[in-house]
């Protein structure tokens, strides 16, 4: 394949672990760089899959079938041997995957197989950077994958698109594949047994997904401390008492503390009105609780993500310093869909959390006597009323795919896989749900825009103030109604922008 790179900026370096926001870039071309120590230590693990080879020893898939037919010889020819892998997985179902997720899963599957213990020659890695420079974007199917063997399915969709067959996108529109890689500037990529293998023998897509459902929803939980600090001044609650550092730390929880001193910034120089009860619904006080817990439970799957970035996902794997052929199972998912089921529990209480605001905000006998639905002109206008139902209906779709994936375990394959993780179903179940939270954020956003419209006192705290400026700014007053959907996802947009962490 020739590399013909739109952007050259901040190049990807295959000799560092890869990070979050290396995958979110992923969506648009990228430059990869294959460094002469990629290089050398790829050429080193293919001559010892040929010295392996010359001896007779057995190397699974190269020398043999697949799965529960390991127990079979596999084709002679290496073209062949490339068909038999691939021919047979090619029984997805289900819509195509989001492309900015293929395409991050085929960085994080470029990366493992540079690593140089996989056993791939040269051509597949400058293959799959080669792609990563231009807009294509392999059609992989959603189902499939029970994330043990890795994600054998979609992958092999992958793996065929690059090789021409089947179907991609190419700056956004689905086409022939073999059409997308002509327009690309690309050649099909000639594959060989092994290299066919480890090209769908990892947990590369649930990775990927992972990860992005995993920023995505570290964004939402940033927005939600904003938008708590934002009604808690619009309301006038006190806003001493329930962030308060000494309370935080008699709780003991760490991210609770972190989360308590963020809301306290934004709060800072905020007058109560003194017309509020003194403890407040728990959607309010036990914000930085629920917050608090939420952060820890994400700061583990950090580290779940962190670590299946700078792993190595395939099966065999090859040391040729000692002359070693592994045979074994770091291709099974099961990391990442623990990780990826508390992404979906996490997001479910988020969701409520935010959707039980949102109704606090609309309900006159709560929001300090706020017209209902924050209508400007009750019964004549409806304000909030369709976009608390929308919300509603999306915190129910959160919930309702809330089921943890990962004690979902079939056997299949001859009992071959007799225990699978379901990590891919959990990685892209969060990346929908992560979606969705977005959205019901935004919706929250729009209601408080719209109390100030419609009454509520103007905040207090100067960094409220100025995140309710931009909201203002942004998002006219629904006077008369009006359809709020693109407001929405708008005010979800500036969210990512007020709450971005500095670098």
């Amino acid at each position: 394949m020739t590399i013909q790179a739109r952007k050259a900026i901040r190049p990807i370096d295959l000799t560092r672990p890869l990070r979050e926001t290396d995958l979110r870039r992923a969506a648009a071309e990228i430059r990869v760089d294959i460094t002469a120590p990629v290089r050398d230590r790829l050429r080193r693990s293919r001559d010892h899959l040929r010295a392996v080879l010359g001896d007779d020893r057995p190397v699974y898939g190269a020398t043999t079938g697949f799965g529960a037919l390991v127990g079979f010889a596999g084709r002679d020819d290496e073209a062949d041997q490339c068909d038999n892998t691939l021919a047979h997985l090619g029984a997805g179902q289900g819509p195509d995957i989001d492309p900015a997720v293929s395409r991050a899963a085929m960085l994080v599957r470029v990366w493992s197989l540079a690593q140089g213990v996989s056993g791939v020659s040269e051509r597949v890695v400058e293959g799959l950077a080669a792609m990563l420079a231009t807009t294509f974007a392999p059609a992989m199917p959603r189902l499939g994958s029970v994330g043990a063997s890795g994600d054998l399915i979609p992958l092999a969709y992958a793996t065929q698109a690059l090789r021409g067959r089947g179907w991609a996108y190419l700056d956004g529109r689905r086409v022939p594949a073999a059409e997308a890689l002509g327009r690309a500037g690309l050649t099909p990529l000639a594959l060989d047994g092994r290299d066919a293998l480890a090209l769908v023998n990892g947990t590369s897509l649930t990775t990927a997904a992972t990860a992005l459902a995993l920023d995505d929803i570290r964004r939402s939980h940033r927005a939600a401390q904003l938008l708590t600090c934002l009604l808690v001044d619009l309301l006038g609650c006190d806003p001493g008492q329930f962030p308060h550092p000494r309370l935080l730390a008699a709780y003991g929880h760490p991210g609770a503390v972190d989360v308590a001193g963020r809301m306290r910034g934004y709060l800072a120089g905020a007058v109560p009105s003194g017309a509020r009860p003194l403890q407040e619904a728990y959607s309010i006080r036990c914000t930085p609780q629920l917050l608090g817990a939420a952060e820890d439970a994400l700061r583990y799957v950090d580290g779940v993500v962190a670590a299946d970035l700078r792993g190595v996902s395939d099966n065999p794997l090859f040391f040729p310093d000692d002359d070693l052929v592994l045979h074994g199972g770091n291709f099974f998912g099961q990391p990442a869909a623990f990780a990826a089921d508390v992404l979906a529990t996490v997001a479910a209480q988020l969701g409520n959390l935010v959707e039980r605001q949102l109704d606090l905000l609309v309900d006159p006998a709560r929001n300090g006597g706020l017209p209902p639905m924050l209508a400007a002109g009750p019964g004549r206008q409806h304000g909030l009323q369709g976009a608390q139902l929308a919300a509603t209906a999306m915190v129910a779709e959160i919930r309702r795919a809330a089921t943890p994936a990962s004690m979902q375990s079939l056997p299949t394959n001859l009992h071959n896989q007799d225990v699978v993780p379901f990590g891919t179903q959990a990685a892209l179940r969060a990346v929908d749900q992560a979606r969705l939270l977005r959205l019901v954020c935004g919706t929250l956003a729009v209601g408080l825009r719209q109390a100030l419209h419609v009454g509520a006192r103007t905040p207090t705290a100067s960094g409220c103030a100025a995140a309710l400026d931009r909201l203002v700014a942004l998002v006219p007053p629904i006077d008369p109604d009006r359809p709020l959907d693109a407001d929405v996802v708008r005010a979800a947009d500036l969210l990512d922008l007020l709450t971005e962490p500095p670098n």
